[in-house]
């Protein structure tokens, strides 16, 4: 009976250690920066993220893709280093150089070993890239012509076509309406003095929030963020990003070769500050968040088989993201298949979930959170959203304790607050029987 005592014991001990979340150390660079650091000495590795309020929300309606192509461009070329020694360099110590970009951020981000050697030519590789870009024009003009090919394919496939449409439906004037890359005819009008003029309007030290994420110590860490920030432009903040506008109801059909019709509905959803959070996150699995459990699949496929897949999510952004439905189906199906997502999703608003559908969210949800942080990548994302969007320290810690007192009330609050079924932008993109582009505002 002891034995078997110890061993549940120990056992209780590896479960509680698996749900165990890092400790963020948190704390303000010398150079103005935000830094978040979780220290972790079980590999090797150190990974680095520095982020910038630096989407493509900021650019002008005229230069659209000036922001895109700025961070596209940092990397390709640094003050003493070509692109092909930036490449070299990194390649030759087994690091990995990236980013991410969207409407809010721009980041650069770093992976390598944490021995000396690896990790202080890495870094140094990195600080340049970041600090001491070189925005060349022949490599520009090269990365232009690539970007203005993109686009004029993407203008021949449903689904940026209904991308676009989507994000002008839900956003109207707003800069996130924006597209991440630019126009065909806005690219065509950036120089060099654009990119230049963005990157120091943008990546500020001040604004810079710096994430660490493994095999360094506080002291290391503390030095890292200094030497990644200490020479970036000085200069205050751009304005903030003005307020997303509620919209009216609003149908486009779209004529497109298209064997199946694209169909996106939605509107301006939440911010990754707003208190209804959780409350829309856990109602959305349940909506169509869930894959196969979530109620949109079981309506629209599982019954009626008028769709491979159909989802729902929220894209919470520094102001509202978009909420968005989405499905392909059939042309001759898909006036059936929209008044179906349309009366799921007003029934959903109405009544909310059944408290079974909840208890197994709930569950689904809690029982994955593990594997949300069980890499160093994740949980440096985590550290980077985190610092970014100014959320508690302690959001980790809270997450499954937030997700298990969500109600059913509280979910269906927070729709009725968020998502109006009748104030609905939606976009079919392959319409059935329609011959030219229409647009019908109800």
């Amino acid at each position: 009976m002891y034995v078997k005592t110890l061993i549940f014991a120990v056992l209780c001990c590896v479960a509680s250690a698996a749900f165990a979340t890092p400790r963020i150390q948190h704390w303000q660079s010398a150079s103005g920066a935000k830094v978040l650091f979780v220290e972790d000495h079980d590999l090797p590795m150190l990974d680095v993220a520095v982020n910038f309020p630096a989407g493509n929300s900021f650019d002008a309606a005229d230069t659209s893709g000036v922001a895109a192509l700025t961070h596209h461009l940092l990397d390709l070329g640094s003050e003493g280093m070509s692109e092909d020694d930036i490449a070299r360099g990194i390649a030759d110590i087994g690091a990995q150089l990236g980013g991410s970009f969207d409407q809010d951020r721009a980041s650069i981000s770093l992976r390598t070993l944490s021995s000396t050697l690896e990790r202080d030519r890495a870094l140094e590789i990195m600080a340049r890239v970041i600090q001491r870009p070189q925005f060349r024009g022949e490599v520009m003009s090269r990365e232009k012509i690539r970007v203005i090919a993109a686009l004029k394919e993407a203008e021949t496939k449903p689904e940026n076509i209904s991308d676009k449409a989507f994000r002008k439906a839900v956003f109207g004037t707003h800069p996130y309406a924006l597209p991440i890359s630019g126009e065909v005819e806005s690219v065509e009008k950036i120089f060099v003095q654009e990119l230049q003029d963005f990157y120091s309007t943008h990546y500020l030290a001040s604004a810079a929030v710096v994430a660490i994420m493994g095999d360094v110590s506080r002291a290391q860490a503390e030095a890292i963020a200094q030497q990644l920030t200490s020479r970036l432009p000085v200069g205050a903040a751009p304005s903030a990003l003005p307020e997303v506008a509620r919209i009216v109801a609003s149908e486009q059909r779209i004529a497109h070769p298209a064997s199946q019709s694209h169909i996106l509905v939605g509107a301006p959803g939440m911010s990754r500050s707003d208190p209804d959070y959780f409350a829309l996150y856990v109602g959305n699995y349940i909506l169509g968040g869930g894959g196969f459990v979530s109620r949109l699949m079981n309506e629209v496929r599982e019954k009626r088989g008028l769709a491979y897949s159909v989802y729902s999510y929220f894209m919470p952004m520094q102001k509202p993201g978009a909420f968005q439905i989405g499905l392909q189906t059939k042309k001759e199906q898909a006036d059936e298949a929209l008044r179906l997502v349309r009366k799921t999703l007003a029934d959903f608003v109405a009544n909310g979930p059944t408290e079974k559908e909840l208890v197994a969210a709930r569950q689904n949800i809690v029982g994955g959170f593990p594997l949300r942080i069980d890499s160093n990548r994740k949980i440096l994302e985590y550290l980077s959203v985190i610092g970014f969007y100014d959320l508690p320290l302690s959001y980790l810690d809270d997450f499954t304790h937030k997700i298990e007192q969500v109600t059913v009330a509280q979910i269906r609050g927070a729709f009725a607050r968020h998502i109006d079924p009748m104030a609905m932008a939606t976009v079919i993109v392959g319409a059935p029987e329609v011959e030219a582009k229409q647009e019908v505002t109800k």
